[in-house]
């Protein structure tokens, strides 16, 4: 066992990381969601799609000039340490080792099973499930949830046993989650000119059957950050990049560009590719029969699977470098036992059982809170958007420390973009407060309590 993890990443992959992390399910999930959070209103959710894709420019604006300024182990935990402090770092590294990391590794494995099923069920109609397609087996049926869990202990096999081959993984589903979006966006779009469905989406709005937000822009914003989150999970591999401090802010800006470009291309592709009802009532999967057919539609959500897949699988690496990143650093529980990477595979074995352990127990909450509905009453909120929104909060204080100390950078470094990703992370938390409302408070609780756990284990002489 050593103590040091090698640099093993290029640019290349670095991009595809950014790149593959982000785009994966979200645009597929979330889809469907803004839909039905505007209430029908086309238009509204390309807006929605481009307010949350300029927050994530400037924020990603921003943590490139961090990057080049600071190199350690963790990009994130670095940056809060060089700005704000030791201590705020390490509330930082442990929200996203608890809390972060495992609650989106869990949804995005729950995704790449549901996606499986749907594929599944779609070529095989009569395919057995104890729960019919029909009747949501493909989303909360049995055949689902141990699916789940098999493809989040295959991300952390792939992860555990060969971090290069990890990263090479990352590289080949990010090219094959671009091609049902490629497709989408310029064969739905054509298909959706030519017959006038494209025109007539943004010119009605649907039913959505149920109650709309009073304030459905902020709703649908909210909902973007699922689908846009995840680019900062990229620095969580700073120390085993190459010329880090040059590489990662290229990825960064090149990959925000690039994810901000496929998605609104996407959603008007699948505009185009099927009206706004039933988008609303099935989802995307009918803009793809609807366009390319059912054998070649069908063969498109197996490449959304795949997609989902290379998502987590990048979740995953971040995950099983949690606690390594804190114990590096001498803090958390048990760091003396967290720190060690294994000479072997050059990754903290330690630290990436942990990261599975937590990522199980997410998932059962995961599950019960918001699929089954098994957990109702206090304490139920969407694990899948909250974590997202405490972390675009927690930006705040890097960014306003960042303007306070840096010096010899130009007003555009130092001034103009912290601010606009300031404005754009407040915005985000004012999204989530109107959105989410009460879910918000039980949400507090539980992060309140995580980081007075969190905070026992803190070292001030590590």
């Amino acid at each position: 066992m050593g103590n040091e993890l090698e640099k093993k990443y290029g640019l290349p992959t670095a991009i595809c990381m950014v790149v593959g992390i982000v785009i994966g399910s979200g645009v597929f999930f979330k889809a469907q969601t803004i839909l039905q959070k505007t209430g029908g209103n086309m238009p509204l959710g390309i807006l929605a799609w481009i307010i949350g894709g300029v927050v994530m420019l400037v924020c990603v604006l921003a943590f490139s000039f961090m990057a080049q300024k600071y190199e350690k182990v963790n990009g994130i935990v670095d940056y809060a340490e060089a700005t704000v402090g030791k201590r705020y770092a390490y509330n930082i590294g442990w929200f996203m080792t608890i809390i972060y990391y495992p609650t989106l590794t869990s949804v995005l494995a729950w995704l790449s099973a549901r996606y499986t099923l749907v594929f599944i069920t779609s070529v095989n109609p009569d395919f057995p499930l104890l729960i019919g397609a029909d009747a949501g087996g493909c989303v909360v049926g049995p055949e689902c949830i141990a699916l789940m869990l098999f493809y989040m202990c295959c991300a952390y096999a792939v992860n555990a046993l060969s971090p290069k081959l990890a990263g090479k993984l990352q590289v080949s589903t990010t090219v094959i989650k671009l091609i049902p979006l490629g497709l989408m966006a310029v064969v739905g779009i054509i298909y959706g000119i030519s017959n006038g469905t494209l025109a007539t989406n943004f010119a009605t709005v649907a039913d959505t059957g149920a109650s709309v937000s009073g304030s459905p822009l902020l709703a649908a914003v909210c909902a973007t950050s699922f689908a846009y989150e995840g680019w900062i999970i990229a620095t969580s591999i700073n120390a085993e990049l190459r010329d880090a401090k040059r590489n990662l802010p290229k990825a960064l800006i090149a990959g925000g560009i690039i994810i901000m470009a496929v998605y609104i291309a996407y959603y008007i592709g699948v505009a185009g590719g099927a009206t706004n009802q039933e988008l609303i009532d099935s989802g995307a999967t009918v803009a793809f029969i609807n366009v390319f057919g059912n054998v070649l539609g069908n063969v498109l959500n197996l490449f959304i699977a795949i997609s989902c897949m290379g998502t987590m699988n990048g979740l995953m690496l971040g995950c099983v470098r949690g606690m390594y990143s804190l114990a590096a650093r001498g803090q958390g529980p048990k760091p003396e036992v967290f720190v060690q990477v294994d000479t072997q595979t050059n990754l903290p074995h330690n630290s990436a059982i942990m990261g599975l352990l937590l990522c199980g127990a997410w998932g059962l909450y995961f599950y019960l809170a918001c699929l089954a509905g098994t957990w109702s009453g206090p304490f139920v909120f969407d694990s899948s958007e909250l974590p997202i929104i405490t972390i675009y909060a927690m930006y705040i204080p890097i960014f306003v420390m960042w303007i306070k100390k840096t010096t010899g950078e130009n007003a555009i470094r130092r001034l103009i973009v912290p601010i606009l990703a300031i404005a754009g992370s407040c915005f985000m938390v004012y999204a989530c407060i109107v959105g989410h409302q009460m879910e918000n408070v039980w949400y507090l609780i539980v992060y309140v309590v995580v980081m007075v756990i969190g905070n026992l284990f803190y070292r001030k002489k590590a």
